[in-house]
């Protein structure tokens, strides 16, 4: 009997080595060939028989259900086992949908992979079908901490942080290689963030997509806003330049799309503290008819240019200190000069 051709598609060496490692553990005959991207593996299609097709779901230029179809015109009976680090639910119904044989999410448990292997090609005897795709409920969604653990796995980064428009880190997955520098490197995203929704406004973009991307550096940094009121930033080595910074921005992409459904529309801090209610003071008697004016300006949308009038004006109507060289108490415990009061 002739060996069981496979034919491993993945981009990362270290994934497809191991894979093929586990197929030498089998007692059976193989002849294992491994190639990098879905170009390679459909021309490899076109010139040899190929029984199990083993795939990244997301490869350069294609993704696995993309290869998946290219490779059956050829081989309509080949076996298909997708492989994927992103726990992603759109993925998984896509994937269930898309007629493979099997699908795994990264870390690879290699009992079950090599026991998929064993049915799908008919190695072993079962009494029992083979078990089905169950793609994840869409109005189940994973959560945050999940979909940045995801992304991290899948763009092999060193961490992925979720901050708020005020610079406060909601998420991670992984710590930044030098977290002396967290406060600083926030702050100054925080300024590109700010940048890059005036940059934004003046292109009339209805939503923002700038990008700040910086490689070449001992770290790689992608930085993104997410939603509304919140940004997301993935560092890493070697994961913004050339063809792995376009993976890694598709991969993004797509997390980004998940995490902004997951906060939902417009974005809400889910740990910010609940506004508490006004409470006037008791010799204060405001009428209704008093209040109908205050509720007609809280209800007007001022434009831009009227704002900043405002505060020229409030700045101009504010007096000058009688002595500019120095500081009063309340400036100074603004500034964060001041000693804290004992309680």
């Amino acid at each position: 009997m002739s060996p069981y051709r496979i034919l491993i598609v993945e981009d990362q060496r270290e994934v497809s080595r191991l894979l093929r490692t586990a197929l030498e553990t089998l007692d059976a005959e193989f002849e294992v060939v491994e190639v990098p991207s879905g170009e390679e593996a459909t021309l490899e299609s076109t010139r040899n028989p190929i029984d199990l097709l083993v795939s990244d779901y997301r490869l350069p230029g294609m993704t696995g259900v993309e290869l998946m179809h290219k490779v059956k015109i050829n081989h309509p009976q080949v076996k298909v086992i997708l492989v994927t680090g992103q726990t992603n639910p759109r993925i998984r119904k896509e994937v269930a949908e898309s007629g493979a044989d099997a699908f795994f999410i990264k870390p690879i448990s290699m009992a079950d992979f090599l026991d998929a292997i064993e049915r799908h090609l008919g190695l072993v005897e079962t009494l029992l079908p083979p078990e089905p795709i169950a793609p994840v409920a869409e109005e189940h969604p994973h959560s945050i901490p999940d979909l940045l653990a995801g992304l991290r796995q899948e763009v092999a980064a060193i961490a992925v942080l979720l901050l708020n428009d005020s610079g406060r880190i909601l998420a991670r997955a992984g710590d930044l290689p030098d977290k002396d520098s967290d406060v600083a490197l926030v702050s100054s995203l925080l300024s590109i963030y700010s940048a890059g929704q005036k940059v934004s406004h003046l292109l009339g973009q209805t939503i923002e997509s700038h990008w700040s991307v910086f490689d070449g550096g001992k770290y790689d940094l992608v930085f993104a806003p997410v939603g509304v009121t919140h940004a997301m930033l993935v560092i890493g080595e070697g994961i913004a330049g050339g063809e792995q910074g376009l993976k890694t921005i598709n991969i993004f992409s797509t997390a980004r799309q998940e995490i902004e459904n997951t906060l939902g529309e417009p974005a809400q801090d889910s740990i910010t503290t609940p506004a508490q209610p006004v409470t006037l003071p008791e010799d204060v008697d405001l009428s209704v008819k008093e209040l109908e004016p205050l509720f007609k300006v809280a209800k007007k949308k001022f434009k831009p240019a009227e704002v900043d009038e405002y505060w020229d004006e409030a700045a101009a109507r504010q007096k000058a200190p009688s002595n500019p060289d120095k500081l009063s108490y309340d400036q100074a415990k603004q500034l964060g000069l001041a000693p804290e009061d004992e309680s």
